[in-house]
Formats: C-alpha cells, sequence, structure tokens
C-alpha cells in the first residue's frame, strides 16, 4: 500500500529530475575548496539572499549551530524562543559545543518574539552577566511568517544595541512564496541566514549558511572542528541547486493542500489552528496515540502528539489530502 507519510516535509524523496542532476553533477574535493557544483550552489544563494558568501553543510542543525559560533564567543548570549528549533530541538548543541548560553523567551501566537521583551533580557555590560551577542529568529515559526515589518523592527532594535541577527531559514522558501516576494525581502534584515534545502525544497540532504566574508571564514574553520567537511560534496549540491531552481514555487500546492486539510478537519468538527504555510496543527488530546494506529492500518503515517501536526510536502498529493480527510472523518465515527 502506498504510504502518505503527514510526519514532516524531511521525508520528500528526490524527483527523477534531481536525480538526474546528481549523477551529472562535475565534482571535486569540498574541502580544499575545490567541487564546482558546491561553490555554484554557494555562490547561488549568496548572490540570490543578498549575502557576501554561503557554507555547504550536512544539515540544518549544523548550519544553525556554526552561524551561533561564528557569531558567539564561549560564555556569550544569543536570545531565542523558548519553542525554535536552535533551542528546543538541536541537542543544545550552542551551549554543549559553543558554550554559548541561551536566554529563551516565550513565543507569541504569530510565532514572533515580543521585541519589548527582547530588549528587556539584553545583559547590561556587567561581568556578572553572560554578554549578549545575538538575537535568533525563525520563519516560518512552526509555520507561521513573520511580517516583513516585524524584521524590519528586529533589525532595528539590534542595531540600537549592538547586537547581530540570525534567521533560522529552515523553511524560508515556504515564507517567500506565502508572502509573495523575493527572499532576498526577508533575509535583507539579517547578518546570517540557514537555508535548508531538505524540507518543503525536497533535496535529500543539505544547508547553507549564508553571511559575511568573515563569519563564513569561521563558520568553515568550526565547519571542520565538528565533522562537517565533505569531499566530492557535488553530488548532494546538485541536488540542492535543482531544488532552488525547479522546486520554489510549487510550494504554493503545499500551502494550499495544507489549507485544504485543515478545511477538510474543521467541517468534521476537529480543533484546526489557522494555516499559513504546510502544516496544519489539530488539537487530539488523548486521542493522538489511537488516531495513529487507525490511520497507520490505512497506509497514512502521522506522529502521535497532543498537538498533531500534519505536514504537506512534494510527495503528498490532493487526492492524498482527500483520503485523509476520510481517514479522519471514519475515525470521529
Amino acid at each position: 500500500m502506498p504510504v502518505i507519510d503527514l510526519r514532516s516535509d524531511t521525508v520528500t524523496q528526490p524527483t527523477a529530475g534531481m536525480r538526474e542532476a546528481m549523477l551529472r553533477a562535475p565534482v571535486g574535493d569540498d574541502v580544499y575548496g575545490e567541487d564546482p557544483t558546491v561553490i555554484r550552489l554557494q555562490a547561488y544563494l549568496a548572490q540570490q539572499l543578498g549575502f557576501a558568501q554561503g557554507l555547504f553543510v550536512p544539515s540544518g542543525t549544523m548550519s544553525n549551530l556554526l552561524g551561533l559560533m561564528a557569531h558567539c564567543e564561549r560564555g556569550d548570549e544569543y536570545i531565542v524562543g523558548q519553542e525554535a528549533h536552535t533551542y528546543k530541538y538541536e541537542g543544545g548543541g550552542a551551549a554543549v559545543l559553543g558554550s554559548i548560553q541561551p536566554q529563551p523567551l516565550q513565543v507569541e501566537a504569530d510565532g514572533s518574539l515580543d521585541l519589548a521583551r527582547v530588549a528587556a533580557a539584553i545583559k547590561p555590560d556587567d561581568f556578572h552577566f553572560a554578554r549578549t551577542r545575538l538575537l535568533a529568529l525563525e520563519n516560518t515559526m512552526q509555520s507561521k511568517v513573520l511580517p516583513l515589518s516585524y524584521l524590519a523592527e528586529a533589525r532595528k532594535l539590534t542595531k540600537a544595541h549592538g547586537l547581530q541577527l540570525h534567521l533560522d531559514g529552515a523553511r524560508l522558501y515556504n515564507a517567500a512564496v506565502k508572502q509573495g516576494v523575493a527572499p532576498r525581502e526577508i533575509t535583507q534584515y539579517f547578518d546570517s541566514v540557514s537555508v535548508c534545502l531538505s524540507k518543503g525544497l525536497g533535496a535529500p540532504i543539505g544547508s547553507v549558511l549564508l553571511g559575511s566574508e568573515q563569519l563564513i571564514g569561521k563558520a568553515r574553520r568550526l565547519r571542520k572542528m565538528v565533522g562537517g567537511g565533505m569531499r566530492q560534496a557535488g553530488i548532494l549540491a546538485a541536488a540542492g541547486l535543482y531544488a532552488l531552481e525547479h522546486q520554489v514555487e510549487r510550494l504554493a500546492d503545499d500551502h494550499a493542500n495544507a489549507a485544504a486539510l485543515a478545511s477538510g478537519l474543521l467541517e468534521l468538527g476537529y480543533s484546526v489552528e489557522p494555516v499559513q504555510t504546510n502544516m496544519v496543527y489539530v488539537q487530539m488530546a488523548e486521542r493522538a496515540p489511537a488516531l495513529k494506529a487507525f490511520l497507520a492500518e490505512r497506509g497514512i503515517t502521522i506522529s502521535a502528539s497532543e498537538r498533531l501536526r500534519l505536514v504537506t510536502h512534494l510527495d503528498v498529493s490532493r487526492a492524498d489530502i482527500e483520503q485523509v480527510i476520510e481517514a479522519f472523518k471514519a475515525f470521529a465515527g
């Protein structure tokens, strides 16, 4: 039975065109800086997003880690959302490997951080405190898109306080497609950006860290230190290039499918949060484990959670969405 996997947009399979691009990619030793496809990917994103340089790494976790460590020294602090990926879902890497203290703040309902709370959390120049160096935002944040006006205010705040601003842009292109803007309209406010290629864009692996020449130079040394140096990585970079050149606009299909799924579940009486991009959140409480087992018998894979997250992606069609809605209807009885 074909499986409809709604756990995450990380489960996507490489398309035929992507596999062909990987097969034909010219390669070299990227640790020596000699892989032409990696060089092209880094330059492509740096130019598109408005940065001096980029650095290709295996994962978004590593890309964010290198960004935080390049901005901060041991004993420094970064301000971050309580639910942000860099704080909650990346193994505490900034603290464990970078000796960087996180200062987590409550995430607002719209995915933002209250900038007044951010300002209040910045430590004074006093040896009793860790030195606040960086504000890290995430866009999209649990599928919510941060308004451009908010990003402009965040940039204004960080400049006023001498902080750097980092973006976990794991789903940057979802945000850009939703807002109908070029991704540079979002990234213009940041000192560094991490872009994930293996989520909605559909590549099998890889992220790119973007920043200044100095920041990327430091990050490259750190990449080697944490084991992220790769050799003939152009085979992987080719998948990312293909995704960026062929699979950005179609993210709107994922958003439309998520909206259709949410609408169908609402009609069935489920408690569904408003949908912006490619994630549908459903309140299931104690029924989540039973639902997971019920759907599994019908070829639908989910992650059981009281706040159930259903993620659409390029391997989920509108027909699949209708099948999922019917399964939820059957579960509701």
